[in-house]
């Protein structure tokens, strides 16, 4: 850690940093996890109540990916945002559009109500959000990941990562309580809606949260000279294109396995099991928990081993998982548990050190934007279409299909890592 005296030198440490990703990475996923939750809860009934309940959840998700096909689309305007007007600007319209995409789908009419408009605003509304989370980046887990101090690189890459696990704790609580809570008549009436609200009034905390530490002057320097700025995105791409690449295929294990713990297994247990949402949501609560402690193992581990060979024998455990985990999800409560919290662990040690393996190869002048575009096309690739793709095997030849996808994910982990420049592990 920096000197006790760095803050009088105009240097900002580490510490102060990880509170602002925190904050901000879980405010983003808690969103992602609301609407995910009532992807497969509410929208197949709401929105397509004239298809069965599986064509119902397989349009719903359809939907959902729409947010990742447009999340580059918002990385691209937001940086010209960044460039024109600054970081600040940037960040207070894409949080506030977040948000508003958000909330509004709160107040969305149902199709009995509106007919097939319906569908037309939840596609725009998660588009909105997709565009938001493009303009969302804000430099900090970069800075973080620079000021960590020697040997202590993965600890400080698994830092914004815990927001995930956190943002489903929170975000799957509230669902169980409302569904434990309300008769099933007032929950999909209107129970449903509130996590939508918190969700609006998370993002305006994480707003101000963020603001206070990228609008300082001694922040300010920091990007500055460490050549956190956005570029052209066209340069960057021309410039870093390969290592882009790259780094979007080396995570792609735990990005597809990312959904296959988190929204797949609702939907299989919601749509082809008598257990009740709120039992299921309470087991994957547990599992986040776990996965937090993965996770923090994760740092510790990448440390003494290095990054790349952490993805890579957890891209290989994935593998192996994906052979024969997803059938335990007809295992009843033992074989649910079993799979969350195996699922949780691999998820924790694999997605803790997803972020920046490969992408630390980039120039410092590209560093900003690049990093953004390789989180973009990570999670369209990864993780976008995973819960369609997963449930729509598993519908037609079964649960041990499912796992093609994750196998899949793993190939492609593996090979990029094995492509990827020797020194992507520092």
């Amino acid at each position: 850690m920096p000197p006790a005296d760095a803050h009088h030198h105009g240097s900002v440490g580490p510490a102060e940093t990880a509170i602002g990703v925190i904050i901000g990475r879980t405010s983003e996923f808690f969103d992602f996890f609301v609407y995910a939750i009532a992807s497969v809860l509410v929208f197949p009934k709401l929105v397509f109540p004239y298809a069965d309940p599986l064509t119902g959840t397989l349009y719903s998700f359809a939907i959902f990916a729409l947010a990742f096909v447009a999340r580059p689309v918002g990385t691209v305007v937001f940086m010209t945002i960044d460039r024109a007007y600054g970081r600040g600007a940037k960040l207070t319209v894409a949080l506030f559009l977040l948000g508003a995409s958000t909330v509004a789908v709160a107040f969305l009419p149902g199709f009995e109500t509106i007919g097939a408009a319906s569908a037309l605003l939840l596609a725009l509304f998660r588009i909105g959000q997709g565009l938001a989370m493009g303009g969302v980046w804000d430099g900090l887990a970069s800075l973080l990941s620079l000021n960590a101090p020697a040997g202590r690189r993965g600890w400080f890459a698994m830092i914004p990562q815990l927001g995930a696990p956190l943002g489903l704790v929170v975000a799957s609580g509230l669902f169980a309580y409302f569904i434990a809570n309300l008769s099933p008549d007032d929950f999909f009436s209107w129970g449903w809606r509130y996590p939508f609200f918190v969700a609006f009034a998370i993002n305006v905390v994480a707003l101000f949260a963020r603001l206070r530490i990228v609008m300082t002057v001694e922040y300010g320097k920091q990007f500055e000279n460490r050549d956190l700025e956005p570029t052209p995105i066209i340069e960057t791409l021309r410039m870093e294109g390969r290592n882009i690449i790259a780094g979007a295929f080396a995570p792609l294990a735990s990005f597809a396995l990312f959904h296959m713990v988190t929204v797949f297994p609702l939907s299989w247990i919601f749509l082809f099991t008598s257990q009740p949402p709120a039992r299921f949501l309470t087991i994957e609560l547990i599992g986040a928990a776990v996965g937090v402690a993965a996770m923090l193992a994760s740092g510790l581990i990448a440390d003494r081993i290095g990054r790349r060979q952490l993805l890579a024998g957890t891209a290989a455990a994935i593998a192996a998982f994906s052979g024969f985990a997803p059938q335990l999800l007809d295992g009843g409560d033992v074989g649910e548990t079993l799979f969350m919290v195996l699922g949780f662990i691999l998820l924790g040690l694999s997605f803790g050190q997803a972020s920046g393996a490969v992408a630390s190869n980039f120039s410092r002048t590209y560093r900003y934007t690049a990093s953004a575009l390789t989180s973009d096309l990570a999670w369209l690739f990864g993780a976008g279409f995973a819960p369609l793709a997963a449930l729509l095997l598993a519908s037609h030849f079964g649960l041990i299909a499912s796992g093609a996808y994750l196998l899949s994910g793993s190939v492609c982990t593996l090979v990029a890592l094995a492509l990827s420049r020797s020194g992507a592990s520092h």
